[in-house]
């Protein structure tokens, strides 16, 4: 979280600009929360297995990622909950980067997320690719065409399978902390049009 940290406040500094407040919760077993050990040992199994040159398992991916899942979202809605009952805060939510997997299962199942920008940057679980089905909100979805952390056919397959109508891919040559700064604009300029749609400006999540 601490080398994150001067990203996270930068979004949050820009959004803010854009009259749209920003949360951000740590996940669970990072930063100075309990370790999951489970988590941890899928984590150790995918270095092993990519340091081999090797294509991680789907097991290990479903152990790394989908107890993260589960714990996170209801952790964001529950945060969601508190914010929104904020009389200062309006009520369109979106999404903006983090752990993808948590993206798409709140992007799925939560009515109030209206929007998301989504970083195509961790392995996925097949679950997650099948509930992208489900996923109808506008997405704009960055991909760095390098990145050493992610596999890049299925950030593409990801893509493929999201639901919604409209959808934007935009993909940058680099690794993973290679993210262009007029990437962010994109992002930024997206998050306006759809926080602030039908209604007068106010404040958003």
């Amino acid at each position: 979280m601490d080398r994150m940290y001067p990203r996270l406040a930068a979004r949050a500094r820009s959004a803010a600009a854009d009259g749209i407040a920003a949360v951000c919760i740590e996940l669970p077993g990072s930063g100075g929360r309990p370790r999951l050990p489970g988590v941890e040992q899928a984590r150790a199994d995918l270095v092993r297995a990519i340091s081999a040159g090797a294509a991680p398992s789907g097991d290990v991916i479903d152990r790394l990622v989908l107890p993260l899942v589960e714990q996170a979202v209801p952790e964001w809605q529950a945060t969601l909950d508190q914010v929104l009952a904020l009389p200062e805060i309006a009520d369109r939510v979106a999404i903006s980067g983090g752990l993808i997997a948590v993206g798409v299962r709140m992007a799925a199942t939560d009515p109030r997320v209206v929007a998301a920008g989504l970083f195509a940057g961790s392995y996925l679980p097949q679950a997650i690719i099948e509930q992208a089905r489900e996923v109808t909100i506008p997405l704009h979805v960055l991909l760095q065409w390098d990145d050493e952390f992610n596999d890049r056919q299925t950030a593409l397959d990801l893509f493929d399978a999201f639901g919604s109508k409209e959808k934007t891919l935009h993909a940058n040559m680099g690794g993973h902390t290679g993210v262009p700064p007029f990437a962010s604009e994109d992002a930024a300029r997206f998050f306006v049009r759809h926080l602030f749609a039908s209604q007068p400006a106010q404040e958003g999540v």
